[in-house]
């Protein structure tokens, strides 16, 4: 069903909020995750992704968001509703997991609620930490997935470069303006290959985000993965229910498959459809990521007003405030003061913090 301005089609955002963003930390950590930080603008990430899908937001492209549903760790439930209530979003429902069962048990949890909350709306399913310039041309791509509400539509990111850190989706042929079908999804690709996506063009990067009809979800998970979807059924049936919280349990949950919903779905699925969109996106998934975003000086770095720098070219600093760091003749290195720790490496292994969230934990243990 297509979206008109006499009939809004009503859509229910649901926010996953389940990360931990080891790769930023120490401003990152199992406490306060990333999505809990103002890393793209003022608003923290979880805010941002909320108010991109206002009430009001929608009515010019003859869009009707109803109120979020946000899917997150259950020791993040007050952080989730407090960074809401900051910008008056009062959630429809808050899924407090144990722990994570990856992205096709969130898809299957996405798909009952609304079915169960918002009979004959649709679900656009969203990660909490992504970054969005053009907030405008988004949800048009968004109001275009409307129309081919039949499919489940996952929305491609036209590359700004032969990125090797994305996964890649093939358009097809045309189902509806602005939509089409997936010939196939690439995993993340050598730079050779990527370079060659680029290049042939009607290549996008997987950004994650999908915008489907419950029972259309529900309907492919009974074809290709029915054990997670019996298990999640199984789950939110013995799940604690008070007001607006649903609060899975441990020995429920963890019966539930681990699998990312490109796999469990995307791929084997023949309703895979996909959104091409320029919209100013990025996930901010590393702090070389908010180096590229972040607001440079005139020797490229990106530092707080209160650190000092100097005689370096292209590094990343960040310092909590109160925090003074001092940088000298350095390039393309990242220094990060935060939460009591220091993390310093150079700007090409920005993926390497990681490795040390990894060594800290095992030491505890």
């Amino acid at each position: 069903m297509a979206a008109d301005a006499r009939t809004p089609m009503r859509i229910v955002p649901v926010i996953m909020s389940g990360g931990s963003g080891t790769r930023l930390w120490p401003l990152s950590t199992d406490a306060r995750p990333k999505q809990f930080h103002p890393l793209g603008g003022a608003a923290t990430m979880i805010q941002a992704t909320a108010l991109r899908f206002s009430p009001e937001s929608g009515l010019e492209m003859g869009l009707s968001f109803l109120p979020p549903i946000i899917i997150c760790n259950r020791a993040h439930e007050a952080l989730a509703r407090d960074h809401l209530k900051a910008i008056g979003v009062e959630p429809l429902a808050v899924v407090l997991e144990p722990f994570g069962r990856n992205t096709a048990a969130v898809a299957a949890m996405a798909a009952k609620l609304v079915q169960e909350l918002c009979p004959g709306a649709l679900a656009v399913l969203l990660p909490a930490d992504h970054v969005i310039a053009d907030e405008r041309a988004f949800r048009a791509a968004v109001a275009c997935g409307v129309a081919a509400s039949t499919r489940i539509v996952t929305f491609g990111i036209t590359p700004t470069a032969p990125e090797t850190g994305y996964g890649y989706i093939q358009s097809g042929a045309p189902i509806c303006e602005g939509v089409f079908e997936v010939v196939r999804f690439a995993e993340k690709p050598a730079r050779a290959i990527a370079e060659a996506y680029v290049a042939e063009g009607g290549y996008s990067w997987n950004g994650g985000i999908f915008l489907f009809a419950p029972e259309v979800m529900l309907s492919e998970l009974e074809a290709h993965r029915p054990d997670i979807l019996t298990a999640v059924t199984v789950a939110l049936d013995a799940a604690e229910r008070e007001d607006t919280t649903i609060r899975l349990t441990d020995a429920t949950f963890a019966a539930v498959p681990s699998e990312s919903v490109d796999v469990a779905v995307m791929e084997p699925t023949r309703l895979a459809a996909v959104a091409p969109c320029t919209a100013g996106w990025a996930d901010i998934g590393s702090w070389s990521e908010l180096w590229r975003l972040g607001d440079k000086d005139a020797r490229g770095n990106v530092t707080p007003a209160h650190s000092v720098v100097l005689d370096s070219d292209d590094c990343m600093v960040w310092a909590d405030i109160g925090v003074q760091v001092g940088v000298v003749g350095l390039r393309d290195v990242i220094v990060v003061a935060a939460g009591g720790a220091v993390v310093v490496l150079p700007k090409d292994r920005a993926q390497d913090v990681k490795r040390v969230v990894e060594t800290l934990r095992a030491r505890k243990a």
